[in-house]
């Protein structure tokens, strides 16, 4: 269950490129009134390899 299940983002069929995932997840959460846990997971998501991003998004948002 992700930490923020009520915020939905959808990934796939977009590009693969990893800053452009994190930002579509950081503006979702933003959206959704989570200002500050917005960039706690933008910091989280960038701190290791690819399959971390995906990962990290998966732990904090409901992803399609």
């Amino acid at each position: 269950m992700p930490k923020f299940p009520e915020v939905t983002v959808q990934l796939t069929g977009e590009s693969g490129n990893a800053f452009v995932i994190v930002s579509r997840v950081r503006k979702a959460l933003e959206r959704a009134g989570h200002r500050e846990e917005a960039k706690a997971f933008f910091d989280e998501a960038l701190s290791g390899d690819y399959d971390h991003v995906l990962q990290t998004c998966m732990d904090w948002v409901n992803v399609e």
